[in-house]
């Protein structure tokens, strides 16, 4: 059976075909994420910074029932404005397909993308996880899952403390993904750089995350890899501040009955508000930092493939 491959613009499709270096996109930080205008800056500026590093950046997207992999700037500014646009993880995907619909991918299905696409490298905010109360709803991301059988490595900058972070790694390690915290022994936790647990592994420079990348896939395993790469310093929140602003926001939620696909967006959304503003500005840095460092490795990956 032939597997479908999304369209490729053309400048991801010339250095695919050049065994360059690519790092895919997703795009709910568009069309779910953030607000217009700042999504659509945030989207711009994501690209720039792999542009600058060395890689070309492949946004994934669905638009009007079409598989995409890689947005010129009018599709970028047309899917930030769009009021019609539905949120597709994995298992969404062939419906948006069948009804035309335009979607913004989730993680995991960006992941699905970039492999169905041949890129390797995936730079996004921080994955989905382990629910807090998950023992009772089973509410576990599906980016987990996608992980444990879809080869793409992402970059992240660890899980939000929305979830619950020691099961979120306990899945992992069950799924056999290598986590890799990059230039810490701490895994990190979005808006602060430590979460109070250990991370598995720690490698200092992008060559070194594509040199065990590379062994990875070569030894077969068929895992993702979840590289956590901490927020800067000087965007960092502080534990006690965004502890007791996440705390305000579940509360919130589990009084109004919220959970489920509702449950992360509201909770981001609340959390901006009770912020100020200060928790979309941590997310915004930490994105293109995540960028930053994902397009060094396509680069360094890049370099190993063709040697």
């Amino acid at each position: 059976m032939t597997l479908l491959k999304p369209k490729l613009s053309r400048e991801v499709a010339e250095m695919l075909a050049a065994g360059g270096p690519v790092v895919a996109l997703e795009s709910t930080i568009i069309t779910h994420g953030m607000p217009y205008p700042a999504n659509l800056e945030t989207a711009l500026a994501v690209e720039a910074v792999v542009r600058e590093n060395g890689a070309v950046p492949a946004t994934m997207a669905v638009v009007e029932g079409e598989l995409r992999a890689g947005l010129e700037s009018v599709e970028l500014e047309s899917l930030a404005q769009a009021k019609d646009v539905v949120k597709a993880s994995g298992r969404d995907l062939v419906v948006a397909m069948v009804r035309r619909q335009s979607a913004g991918t989730t993680v995991s299905a960006t992941m699905l993308l970039a492999d169905l696409a041949g890129i390797d490298i995936f730079a996004t905010g921080g994955v989905g996880g382990v629910h807090r109360g998950a023992e009772q709803t089973f509410d576990i991301s599906a980016d987990l899952t996608e992980l444990g059988r879809t080869r793409t490595a992402v970059v992240c900058a660890g899980v939000k403390s929305i979830l619950d972070i020691a099961k979120t790694l306990e899945y992992l390690e069950t799924q056999r993904v290598p986590v890799i915290a990059y230039g810490t022994d701490e895994f990190p936790a979005f808006f602060t750089r430590s979460s109070g647990y250990k991370a598995d592994h720690r490698l200092d420079t992008p060559e070194e995350i594509a040199r065990a990348m590379h062994l990875h896939h070569r030894l077969g395993t068929g895992t993702g890899l979840l590289i956590a790469n901490p927020i800067p310093q000087e965007a960092a929140l502080t534990p006690e501040f965004i502890d007791g602003t996440i705390a305000d926001a579940v509360r919130e939620a589990d009084e109004r009955g919220i959970g489920r696909k509702e449950l992360t967006p509201f909770l981001l959304a609340r959390i901006n508000e009770l912020s100020k503003g200060e928790s979309l500005k941590a997310n915004i840095e930490l994105v293109k930092n995540n960028a930053k460092l994902a397009a060094k490795m396509a680069v360094a990956y890049a370099a190993l493939k063709k040697g």
